[in-house]
């Protein structure tokens, strides 16, 4: 075999190696989407449980809400969501699924803001708030929003029992939420 040829296909494997890992790479970079199984993660409850989303998953599909947590001030669009949510419990608890949410925020003072964030509200059975202290789930799913007064990306997952995503919305503002009852809809179209 020349020497060219050995040369030529080395550079073409080399090429093609180098492509594969910058698209890998760039896919890295972006927020897990429809389709995709779900990173799996533990994080602690406003209780101080441990809540990992593979046990969960166990008992049926989980509604999954990233908040911005505390930026500087409880957000009211937050509170609004959770609110929304909260009131179709019972619907979810139809369903079978869990709800989740995730407080980002830095480690200091992050329970108590969390405790702050819900107030007089009790949670139901079927719904826990996560403390995702220093942004490590944040950053783990590429939704840190970081800008001055920022934390996370507000979105929403639907994960279903065997991990994969059937619906995720991004929001790229504090607006633009997922609607609780295309949430619920959700649950049921795999």
């Amino acid at each position: 075999m020349p020497r060219t040829s050995v040369l030529s296909r080395r550079t073409w494997l080399c090429l093609t190696l180098t492509a594969c890992v910058a698209s890998s790479a760039i896919a890295a970079d972006k927020p897990p989407a429809v389709g995709e199984t779900a990173p799996n993660f533990t994080l602690k409850s406003t209780g101080k449980e441990s809540v990992e989303l593979k046990k969960l998953l166990e008992k049926g599909p989980v509604v999954l809400i990233v908040l911005r947590g505390f930026p500087g001030y409880q957000c009211p669009a937050c509170n609004a969501q959770v609110g929304q949510f909260l009131g179709k419990a019972k619907d979810f608890e139809a369903a079978g699924a869990s709800v989740v949410f995730v407080y980002p925020g830095p480690m200091r003072n992050l329970a108590a803001k969390a405790g702050e964030f819900l107030g007089d509200r009790k949670l139901p059975g079927n719904a826990t708030l996560l403390l995702d202290l220093d942004y490590k789930f944040t950053n783990a799913y590429r939704l840190r929003w970081d800008a001055p007064r920022e934390t996370a990306y507000p979105s929403t997952f639907v994960i279903q029992p065997d991990g994969k995503i059937t619906y995720a919305l991004i929001s790229q503002t504090h607006g633009g939420r997922a609607n609780v009852d295309e949430v619920l809809k959700a649950l049921t179209t795999k």
